[in-house]
């Protein structure tokens, strides 16, 4: 992406000394010959650099005091030219905001050098550590300024899902190398008019051209799932699926990574900033999501007619699977007052009902006939169930048998109610999002 830099000066023929000093494929110069547009300019294109002359009526200071306040969230580089050399007047401009000071006439071949240097010193403050990608301030900045071009552009809101779940099984070291692995595949895939930056550590945004957005989207999805398998060990490939450590996760299921791509563009749609877009975005990204394999979605004409949208209601439902009387009676009545709807089935059958339960708590039985994993192998195989997610609680101590059921988590038994209830809340809002 280009660094954009603002001159703010009245005088046609310096400005434009200094504007072709400056101007290169890397940097886009911009001049304003009035306060007012300068200000305007400010708020729209958001400037790496903004370089002032005393050039106006207005104290030199004065205005540096104005466009800091102006900028306190994006705190471009200010740098103030004057006429005067004057020790107190440096020191009262400085003290006013500005980052440097220069004085006219300047040697041209020094103040390109000096300006280079901000403007490559502002970029690599906006860096990220792990990746060296802008960070998300500045990737929000690069879409401002997309927006405010009024060119055709595209979006990518590219993902890496199951993420933390990686980062828990794998450590640190393997998800930054899973995370430098994809980054290397996007830059590679774009050329020096497109732009890349994060949003987090696991979400990227790419600027580009609508024509290529598509295409860019099906390969990066094909790409990384060439890659994937090499960042797992080998019982984790022929298992299917990760087994989560550690005592807050341990038991728990935990699908591979995948990418998830949203894409949207100002073909179809006027968006007026950058709330909207990130808003639109999401909903893309989540629409495309798929639970278990890489996707991309990217944004079509809508045709709508009144009425035509429908929410689905938060489903709050837990089917229990349990033969223990008492303990089927203790769960109901826990669970009741956590505010859920629950359901009681005292044997091992699948349930006719039509509502789809956002979760299913099932005892495995005891270690011979193991009925409770069977119902779970098969709940998992019907297509109505297989949303819904699963607890398998089992005096049965063997986890990897549990979870290859296809069960979410494994809680041996006896377990703390609190410890139940907190994977209760978290599991039905997986559901529900």
């Amino acid at each position: 992406m280009q660094s954009v830099t603002l001159i703010i000066d009245t005088r046609l023929e310096l400005s434009t000394k200094y504007k072709k000093l400056l101007e290169s494929p890397t940097n886009k110069v911009i001049i304003s010959k009035d306060l007012i547009t300068a200000l305007k300019l400010i708020q729209d294109k958001e400037p790496d650099l903004i370089i002032i002359s005393d050039s106006f009526d207005d104290d030199l200071s004065d205005f540096c005091k104005q466009v800091r306040a102006l900028t306190y969230n994006m705190r471009p580089i200010i740098v103030a030219m004057s006429k005067s050399a004057d020790f107190n007047d440096r020191i009262k401009v400085l003290e006013s905001g500005a980052d440097d000071f220069l004085s006219e006439p300047v040697n041209s071949e020094e103040f390109k050098v000096r300006m280079t240097a901000h403007l490559r010193r502002e970029f690599e403050s906006n860096l990220s550590v792990k990746q060296f990608l802008p960070n998300k301030n500045y990737s929000l900045r690069a879409l401002k300024r997309k927006l405010s071009e009024d060119k055709p552009w595209a979006v990518l809101y590219i993902s890496i899902e199951n993420f933390e779940s990686y980062k828990q099984a794998y450590t640190q070291l393997a998800s930054d190398k899973l995370l430098q692995t994809y980054v290397a595949i996007i830059q590679a895939s774009l050329n020096e008019n497109d732009y890349i930056g994060e949003l987090s550590e696991n979400i990227f945004l790419v600027i580009t051209d609508p024509i290529k957005a598509e295409r860019l989207a099906r390969f990066l999805i094909f790409a990384f799932d060439s890659v994937a398998n090499k960042f797992y060990a080998e019982h984790d490939l022929d298992r299917g699926y990760m087994i989560m450590q550690g005592d807050e996760y341990a038991g728990r299921r935990a699908n591979f990574v995948h990418s998830t791509i949203g894409v949207i563009t100002n073909e179809f749609a006027k968006y007026k900033d950058t709330t909207q877009v990130l808003n639109s975005l999401v909903h893309v990204h989540h629409l495309a999501d798929n639970p278990n394999r890489s996707n991309y979605l990217i944004e079509r004409p809508k045709i709508s007619a009144e009425d035509s949208v429908l929410e689905s209601e938060y489903n709050n439902r837990i089917v229990i699977f349990e033969t223990d009387e008492a303990l089927s009676i203790l769960l109901n009545t826990i669970l009741k007052l956590q505010g859920y709807q629950t359901e009681i089935i005292n044997e091992y059958k699948i349930p006719d009902e039509e509502e789809v339960p956002a979760l299913i708590i099932v005892d495995a039985g005891d270690l011979e006939k193991k009925n409770g994993l069977n119902l779970c192998y098969r709940l998992k195989q019907e297509e109505k169930f297989k949303d819904s997610k699963v607890i398998v609680t089992s005096i049965i101590h063997d986890k990897e048998l549990v979870l290859n059921t296809g069960a979410d988590l494994y809680l041996p038994k006896p377990y703390e109610i609190t410890q139940l209830i907190k994977w209760v809340n978290e599991f039905v809002k997986e559901f529900n999002t």
